[in-house]
């Protein structure tokens, strides 16, 4: 009893830390401004966090990878080229509490693409929670009576490649370990943004570089931390834990950009948040009792 209990405490812990991370990276990202264009920015921020994958390197070159392997390497890396750059650009123009809500619809988005291009079955519970996630989205946006510009536009897009990429992860690591999907990740995505940085190159500043750099470190103790999480709780009970994402990003708006404190925006991630942790709970549910 006491094993599971400190199993998922320490699973709530790490989950705590990597959400920090995870507002960290959004108010760095978010204090760089609109100076560097979104995908220089993106570039840098794979290029300089390649070298924090060299750990990784003699795990990656041991591993042969099939045709078939390499194409849903190859997709992944475009559709995260396009979710990066796209967070990027939203990430310098909304408020931060604006970026977080959205960014719960990922999940989402993936139960609808698992349910669309891997044929899952999707019952009436879960459409019911989709449909309480969309309103959700409505609230934050609230098109008519507010104006929503091309960084809510943005962060939409964002969310939907992130899933996508995420559908891609999960095939990709039937038969990959790990080490080699990030550091593939890794790979394709700083190919892909490495042209569209090089048509509009602005000189980064040291300081500007230098943001960047804390950005990778930050996001990939982020990664490195939510898999500690995975491992030793439930999804369902690690889940929960990331609405304090949103809590910490209305605070940080507020206090480091003099960003408004919008209940519409809280209470729409809140429903974003509550569908989540629902499919979330469904699913380990019907996993333990060996259904679908």
């Amino acid at each position: 009893m006491n094993v599971v209990s400190n199993s998922t405490s320490r699973g709530i812990f790490w989950m705590v830390v990597t959400g920090f991370l995870f507002v960290i990276v959004n108010v760095l990202v978010k204090a760089l401004g609109t100076d560097l264009p979104a995908a220089q920015s993106a570039f840098l921020r794979y290029a300089m966090g390649s070298v924090l994958l060299i750990p990784m390197l003699k795990e990656f070159f041991q591993h042969r990878s099939t045709r078939s392997e390499q194409k849903v390497f190859i997709y992944r890396g475009i559709v995260h080229t396009g979710a990066v750059t796209l967070w990027f650009f939203a990430m310098a123009r909304i408020p931060l509490a604006d970026v977080t809500a959205m960014n719960y619809m990922s999940p989402i988005y993936v139960t609808m693409g698992a349910a669309i291009l891997l044929g899952e079955r999707i019952k009436l519970r879960r459409v019911l929670a989709i449909l309480v996630a969309v309103i959700g989205v409505l609230l934050i946006l609230r098109p008519g009576f507010r104006d929503v510009g091309l960084g809510h536009v943005a962060m939409i897009g964002a969310a939907v490649c992130f899933a996508a990429s995420y559908l891609f992860a999960k095939q990709a690591s039937n038969t990959a370990s790990p080490a080699v999907v990030v550091t593939m990740l890794s790979l394709w995505v700083t190919l892909g943004l490495a042209p569209m940085a090089a048509v509009s190159w602005v000189p980064p500043s040291w300081t500007e570089i230098g943001v960047l750099f804390l950005v990778a470190c930050a996001a990939t103790a982020a990664h490195y931390t939510m898999t500690i999480a995975f491992k030793a709780a439930p999804v369902t009970v690690t889940q929960p834990v990331t609405f304090l994402q949103l809590i910490w990003a209305v605070s940080l708006g507020a206090i480091l950009f003099n960003e408004p404190l919008d209940i519409w925006v809280i209470l729409g991630g809140s429903l974003i948040m509550g569908s989540v942790v629902y499919i979330s709970w469904r699913e380990a549910h019907l996993k333990a009792r060996g259904q679908d």
